[in-house]
């Protein structure tokens, strides 16, 4: 029997990503659910995360574009859409609902990245790079950052072999998706999220790096 939960619908938990011994990526997010099979949290548009630069102020998307130490982590606005994220425990992905300010559903985007590690204050990750887009309208879907990815092989930061892997758990995330099985066996496009809860923002701790340890490239 699983454990129960910690947080309740509605907390603010952060989703953050530790690379090189540094926080890459953190972003406050709100918790819809936190059950055994299905973890689902929601970014609403006005949350802000801190997201990597250059020292020169440039947004860094690729590790391999990150020169040595020389980077930071700058709070950073999301803008444009509202999120809706579904992660399975001990799975090496998650699978994002995108809609706009209008609330007009706009597809499926698959993130392939590291499962998710329980933290203080939310949960540890790393990103691996390549993605996909899934339009639910026309059932069709494409490849996003294999550039990223293929430069980041050709850096050592994966292996070909973590490149096959990576995209074979994309492929059946798709596969998944479009065959409409669980949890994408509903009508999402109508979803809303509580009208109570409130934009989550960092909470204190976000940034240690001493209680657990987090996997890391």
């Amino acid at each position: 029997m699983s454990s129960p939960s910690r947080w309740s619908p509605g907390d603010a938990v952060v989703l953050r990503e530790v690379w090189r011994r540094r926080v890459w990526t953190a972003r406050p997010v709100t918790l819809v659910a936190d059950d055994a099979d299905l973890r689902t949290f929601f970014v609403p548009l006005g949350s802000v995360a801190m997201m990597p630069y250059t020292a020169d102020g440039r947004p860094l998307h690729a590790f391999v574009d990150a020169e040595a130490d020389a980077w930071e982590i700058r709070p950073t606005a999301w803008t444009e859409t509202n999120v809706l994220s579904f992660a399975e425990p001990g799975r090496p992905h998650a699978v994002l609902a995108f809609w706009d300010a209008e609330s007009r559903f706009a597809g499926w985007y698959v993130n392939l990245q590291t499962p998710l590690e329980p933290t203080e204050t939310g949960f540890d990750y790393l990103d691996q790079e390549l993605d996909a887009w899934v339009d639910p309208e026309t059932r069709s879907w494409s490849w996003k950052d294999q550039d990223e990815l293929e430069r980041s092989v050709a850096a050592g930061i994966w292996s070909p072999g973590d490149a096959e892997r990576i995209r074979r758990e994309g492929e059946a995330l798709v596969a998944k998706i479009l065959g409409r099985q669980p949890p994408f066996d509903r009508d999402w496009r109508t979803w809303r999220p509580d009208p109570s809860w409130t934009t989550p923002e960092l909470p204190p701790g976000w940034d240690d790096l001493t209680r657990l340890p987090t996997p890391e490239r």
